[in-house]
């Protein structure tokens, strides 16, 4: 994670421009003070790790909702199974009753 921080805060540094795509990101280049642009940079990097943490969040709850849709459809076609395998049973019971009927 921190190696992803370290590339997007490099790549903010060589094209400063790029960076306001990022809603939020401040230009740290047009500051003149070291100390300034440090604390420039480090309030980008908190941003940054805000967002990956709130964006794990987010697909994290996608991820749960769609496990849970996921276990409720394999429950379904469970249950359709054993109840077409019913109706089959049922069929072939009817089935065996019409035959000899139809022999006599």
């Amino acid at each position: 994670m921190r190696l992803f921080v370290a590339a997007v805060l490099s790549f903010s540094l060589l094209s400063p421009a790029a960076a306001q795509d990022i809603r939020g990101l401040e230009v740290c280049t047009a500051e003149k003070q070291m100390e300034r642009r440090t604390g420039c940079l480090q309030a980008n990097v908190e941003f940054l790790q805000q967002a990956l943490a709130r964006l794990a969040r987010e697909t994290g709850a996608k991820l749960a909702i769609a496990s849970r849709d996921h276990a409720a459809a394999l429950a379904e076609i469970a249950t359709l199974k054993s109840a077409l395998a019913k109706l089959d049973s049922e069929l072939a019971q009817m089935r065996a009753k019409a035959e000899p009927g139809s022999k006599k």
